[in-house]
């Protein structure tokens, strides 16, 4: 899944206090992002704050969002909410403004678990707007032994008991990283032993499916569930006493950016927005909306706290591109990985 602001004039002093309107009556900030990414008290509450009218604009993918932005260098949007994927093509092309952080007196608000990721390793344009971290979910009833990451779904007391999401690069990744591998690993012989690794976790997995594969847990057809974020909050809702694994070998995750287009047409009103949604309180009210972990640690305290990853919690890493005979080979093990479980 998975924008306008400052005003033209504002002393230093007022930067970290609360935003004063200091607008004419018709400014506008464009955000451009998918739909229901804010709830409209946030925006509400921003425009009643800045005077700055939102114009909200959606897009149905990333690449739809690339080539509008690529038209004119986003001449026409101030704030562009994306994917991490497509945001290193973003920052490749020159779209993105270089930050000013100046203007940004809740930068430092950020988990430094977001940062530093390869579509942006020094952090000069991306801000980070939430996390999708799929997870380990189990029943510590229906289970005897103590989950703790990804190579305890290979014991041989899981047979027949867990479900998994469907992400032929997501499974494979955390199968590397069960191996002590990067989820990107890209040599194509380490990759075949990555499939080797996951034929031998199929006598374990239930059921493969995308959708709705946290009911497997609540209807007791699965003791164990490897979920996506809006997965992992669902079933909690449900069942509370439902156990989250954060592996210790190391989170997956991808990340949704904010960024500021090289020629967005208001980029003070622009800095404002994006300083705005980093206040905490504002940051946890879009988290809990919009159901991502939070990336904002000084929101932490305001948020679900099934949104928040353990302090102790400092490994992680996005999926990336690989090369085609990478790929091929993750299809590969993926494919026979499938058939192994039917």
């Amino acid at each position: 899944m998975k924008k306008k602001i400052f005003a033209a004039v504002l002393c230093a002093a007022s930067v970290a206090a609360s935003v004063t309107p200091a607008y004419a009556d018709d400014s506008e900030l464009v955000l451009y992002t998918w739909q229901g990414m804010f709830p409209q008290e946030v925006l509400d509450d921003f425009e009643s704050e800045t005077g700055i009218k939102i114009t909200y604009s959606n897009f149905d993918t990333d690449e739809t969002m690339l080539e509008k932005v690529s038209m004119a260098k986003g001449g026409d949007y101030d704030v562009v909410i994306a994917d991490d994927y497509i945001l290193e093509k973003v920052v490749q092309e020159g779209l993105a403004e270089k930050l000013d952080k100046d203007k940004l007196s809740n930068f430092e608000n950020i988990n430094s678990l977001y940062q530093g990721q390869f579509y942006d390793p020094t952090d000069e344009y991306t801000v980070p707007y939430g996390a999708g971290i799929p997870l380990i979910v189990y029943d510590p009833d229906e289970v005897d032994i103590d989950i703790e990451g990804y190579n305890d779904l290979w014991d041989p007391s899981l047979e027949d008991s867990i479900a998994l999401t469907a992400n032929y690069r997501v499974i494979n990744g955390i199968t590397n990283l069960a191996l002590g591998k990067s989820m990107n690993e890209e040599d194509v012989d380490s990759i075949k032993e990555t499939g080797k690794k996951l034929l031998e976790l199929a006598p374990n997995v239930r059921m493969i499916q995308d959708d709705n594969t946290q009911d497997a847990l609540l209807n007791g057809e699965a003791s164990v569930a490897f979920l996506y974020t809006s997965q992992v909050t669902s079933v909690l809702a449900e069942n509370p006493d439902l156990k989250v694994v954060y592996p210790k070998e190391g989170l997956g995750f991808g990340i949704m950016g904010m960024f500021i287009p090289s020629e967005a047409p208001d980029k003070d009103a622009a800095y404002q927005f994006v300083n705005y949604i980093l206040q905490p309180e504002v940051s946890a009210k879009c988290f809990d909306y919009i159901g991502y972990y939070c990336t904002n640690k000084a929101a932490d305290e305001f948020v679900d706290p099934n949104l928040v990853v353990p302090e102790d919690v400092t490994k992680g890493e996005i999926i990336q591109n690989v090369s085609a005979e990478a790929d091929e080979q993750y299809n590969k093990n993926w494919t026979e990985f499938k058939a192994a479980c039917d």
